[in-house]
């Protein structure tokens, strides 16, 4: 599988606001209690936050934050967006692997970027392991399976998800 890993992705200044943004106190959350369309019933762990930035379908933009994570598109030669969204795994006791899942079923871009370093990774289709790190960016191809993680060592793991063209 094709994949790139981009650490310091963003100027230490840019990435700092967006971090801020992401992990503060302002930022609302929405608890999701199936994390994808493979939900496990046994999963007692499938469970996650999700903050909505952007979605193609709707307009305005969902959130107001948007307008802080927009100049992210031009970092990634972004021609077409499909959605922006924030994301927060709950810290877990062990690691747990999440079951895999595609953003969407046509070919698109993914790009992860987490905000902070931990215990937590992206698993994609072949087993290749992505870890979390701050500042790091991970661009693949987001219509293969692929799974995230929770974390031990952290309160929360938290990442932006970029689907786009």
């Amino acid at each position: 599988m094709k994949y790139e890993v981009i650490d310091n992705f963003l100027p230490q200044d840019q990435f700092d606001n967006l971090k801020k943004l992401a992990t503060g106190p302002d930022m609302l959350w929405h608890r999701v209690n199936q994390l994808n369309d493979k939900h496990n019933e046994k999963e007692d762990f499938d469970l996650m936050f999700v903050h909505l930035l952007f979605e193609s379908n709707m307009y305005p933009p969902s959130s107001t934050f948007f307008e802080y994570f927009a100049f992210i598109q031009d970092r990634l030669d972004c021609k077409s967006l499909r959605r922006m969204k924030l994301n927060l795994y709950p810290h877990t006791s062990e690691i747990r692997t999440h079951t895999p899942h595609i953003d969407y079923d046509f070919e698109h871009k993914g790009c992860i970027l987490s905000f902070n370093t931990c215990d937590g990774a992206t698993v994609l289709e072949d087993g290749t392991k992505i870890d979390s790190i701050e500042n790091r960016a991970l661009i693949f191809d987001a219509s293969k399976p692929h799974s995230s993680t929770s974390t031990t060592n952290a309160r929360a793991r938290y990442n932006l998800n970029i689907n786009y063209f």
